[in-house]
């Protein structure tokens, strides 16, 4: 049973440090409280926006939902929604930086805490490498197909990794040998998560305004340009129901498919490819042991950076399917031929549209910026926590100067920059969402198990209907997950087998609960 001994809510709440609860003694561990509700929603707001919307808008489009992508968006925005709700409610409660690991720990046990840990591991570390990859990819392609630069074939192999191929200037493809701007960005992120936490908010909030203009920008000169004929694709249906393309095979044979509708293979595939997009407001929870009134501050930054992101992202959807018929969108930057379409609808000349073009690519790649912070900086904070439980060694020690978790900088930093150089971004990607998946539905089911365990513990911010939200969260990250590749889940399997061995190995000799009685832990 030592397998499933839980930390109780008493003990997470004298590490927290946090003033304003009881039990809290004003320690952070370390760590200082220099956050309020604005940052956190700037830090969510950071680490939502990017990959997803310059990327997955377009794919999602043209292979299932065509226009009705915007009915996609609103469902994946309903499904993190909820998981949205059962954050905001442990986070208030338990504001440790340990996230979903920490609410884990004191409601199913330690072993599934700790999975939940190292999967974890999956959506930051990893979710970092993959917006590496393509933070360089952005950069290429500014350079490149943008401003019209020859890059050398001894320049652009150092552009992408050695699975991976380049175009040259003259079309001919070429393996690459390691991404240098992928490990460039990831050991800059580093630096800055490892000088502070204010330092990294107000980088975060900088990037954060850049890139929400440009999707503003985008979002304002284009909807004066909607083609109707566009946008209302389904002439038997009435309403905006005409937004989504009438269900049909497509493909020939066996290998024939059904797609667009509403249903599997339409709208609802669809929302599953764009939950991609909104993967990130969770991280803002690992700031717990950071925030001034995190009971407060949690819940409006988890919450309000997924209003604002969702809102966004239907105005992005509805513009780009408006101005490109959406079976043209089918491209790795979506967004850049909706610029183009815009540019040539208004008439302007070349030179404005490179201009235009250049710019929103720099927000792109600004955007992509702010998620690699802010997924490293979750990172971190996960180390920390797990750590602080023994689980761990060593990541748990703060710079005596920075008041930030060092050593676990330095090696998310390393593995970030070591990892983007070398794998692609197909690798990783569906890890990303497989494992964050994961952690979502664990998080779901420990608010209604807490309401059942602790009913009178105080909770500053509560779901209402907290069964059928917690549970309708999980079913529809299980359903989510059901759709995701065989290969991705032996990946995922392979995964935890590397964590078992370490917890087997030295987590639970070491964790602290199993060092001394639970009740001398709380006294300290």
């Amino acid at each position: 049973m030592s397998l499933f001994r839980k930390k109780p809510l008493a003990m997470v709440l004298a590490e927290s440090g946090d003033p304003n609860v009881e039990g809290g003694h004003g320690d952070a561990g370390g760590l200082t409280r220099r956050l309020g509700a604005l940052n956190l929603t700037m830090l969510g707001v950071g680490a939502i926006i990017g990959a997803g919307i310059f990327s997955l808008t377009g794919t999602a489009a043209a292979q299932y939902a065509g226009p009705g992508i915007v009915y996609s968006f609103v469902i994946g925005g309903v499904l993190c929604a909820l998981a949205g709700l059962c954050y905001a409610e442990l986070a208030s409660m338990i504001p440790v930086a340990g996230s979903a690991y920490a609410y884990s720990y004191t409601t199913l046990g330690e072993v599934i805490a700790w999975i939940v840990g190292w999967d974890l591991v999956l959506e930051y570390a990893f979710g970092a490498v993959a917006v590496s990859n393509a933070w360089s990819s952005y950069v290429y392609s500014l350079l490149h197909k943008t401003l019209g630069i020859d890059v050398p074939e001894s320049v652009a192999v150092f552009m992408k990794g050695p699975f991976e191929q380049i175009e040259l200037h003259n079309g001919e493809m070429v393996s690459g040998v390691w991404n240098v701007p992928a490990t460039f960005v990831a050991l800059l992120a580093a630096a800055v998560v490892y000088r502070g936490i204010k330092e990294a908010a107000w980088v975060n909030n900088l990037i954060v305004v850049v890139k929400v203009a440009i999707v503003m920008i985008f979002v304002a000169l284009g909807i004066g340009v909607i083609q109707e004929a566009n946008l209302f694709v389904n002439e038997g249906a009435t309403g905006f129901a005409r937004l989504v393309p009438a269900a049909r095979m497509v493909g020939e044979g066996a290998d024939a498919v059904s797609r667009y509708g509403w249903g599997m293979g339409g709208v609802l595939t669809g929302a599953g490819v764009v939950f991609f997009a909104y993967i990130g407001f969770d991280a803002v929870s690992t700031t717990a042991q950071e925030t001034k009134n995190p009971s407060r501050d949690l819940p409006i930054g988890i919450l309000g950076s997924l209003v604002i992101c969702t809102l966004l992202y239907i105005g992005v959807s509805v513009v780009l399917t408006g101005v490109v018929p959406y079976d043209q969108l089918n491209v790795a930057d979506p967004i850049a031929v909706g610029i183009d379409r815009i540019v040539e609808l208004r008439g302007w000349s070349e030179g404005a549209q490179k201009s235009f073009t250049a710019t929103i690519k720099f927000g792109a790649i600004a955007g992509l910026t702010s998620v690699i912070l802010v997924m490293m900086l979750g990172q971190t904070r996960i180390f920390y926590a797990i750590a602080r439980d023994g689980l761990l060694p060593w990541f748990d020690r703060t710079h005596e100067t920075f008041k930030t978790p060092h050593i676990a900088t330095v090696l998310t930093g390393s593995f970030v920059a070591l990892c983007g150089g070398l794998m692609p971004i197909s690798l990783v990607g569906e890890l990303v969402s497989i494992g964050t998946l994961l952690a979502f539905v664990l998080v779901c089911l420990g608010v209604p198990l807490l309401r059942k365990l602790e009913p009178d513990f105080p909770r500053p911010f509560r779901v209402p209907a907290a069964w059928v939200v917690g549970l309708s969260g999980a079913a529809a990250c299980v359903w989510v997950m059901i759709g995701l590749p065989l290969d991705t889940w032996l990946r995922l399997l392979v995964w935890l087998a590397i964590g078992f061995a370490i917890y087997f190995g030295y987590g639970r000799k070491n964790a602290r609960l199993a060092k001394a009685p639970i009740a001398e832990n709380v006294e300290n």
